[in-house]
């Protein structure tokens, strides 16, 4: 199993191959429909994101509230393939990588590609995991839509899998 640390250098990007575990440490944000399409409706404004975009991580989650003594509730993976009609926009504004479950659609994986990005799969069903993963959350944007507001989560060794590296290659295929 690999250790890699967010934000990923394209270097460290091109080491991972489809299929391989690994453990995330570092800065993730999170961000789900809702925020993703108020992110978009900025980047086409020509208004800067809530967070600097370039080399950084996205997590497909709405995390539960926290409760009595823990950073931040479950947190488990939304399917991916619904945030894919507003990835190529915040891929091209420098994001790069992606976590979520299920598969992506072509035009994603296409970016992934041009941009030398990387999409990880979560466990699904296992956000109680995840969270126990998740060392810090702030809210920094969207704070009015709840737990789909986008959280600066800070990592340690949450178990992933690259599901579609840099070249395109998949584990869905």
């Amino acid at each position: 199993m690999t250790t890699i640390t967010s934000p990923l250098t394209d270097e460290s990007i091109r080491k991972l191959v489809a299929g391989e575990l690994v453990l995330l440490n570092g800065i993730v944000y999170t961000g789900r429909d809702a925020a993703h399409k108020r992110m978009v409706e900025l980047l086409d404004a020509g208004i800067a994101l809530p967070f600097d975009a370039d080399s950084q991580t996205i997590y497909y989650t709405g995390p539960c509230p926290a409760p009595p003594g823990r950073v931040i509730g479950s947190a488990g993976p939304t399917t991916s393939l619904r945030m894919d009609a507003y990835s190529l926009p915040l891929i091209e504004a420098g994001l790069k990588v992606m976590i979520g479950k299920g598969s992506r659609n072509e035009a994603v994986v296409d970016a992934i590609k041009e941009y030398c990005g990387l999409y990880l799969s979560a466990i699904g069903g296992a956000g109680a995991l995840m969270a126990q993963c998740i060392i810090e959350a702030v809210v920094v944007a969207f704070d009015d839509l709840g737990p789909e507001a986008v959280y600066k989560l800070k990592v340690r060794e949450m178990p992933l899998v690259v599901a579609i590296d840099y070249k395109g290659n998949s584990v869905y295929n």
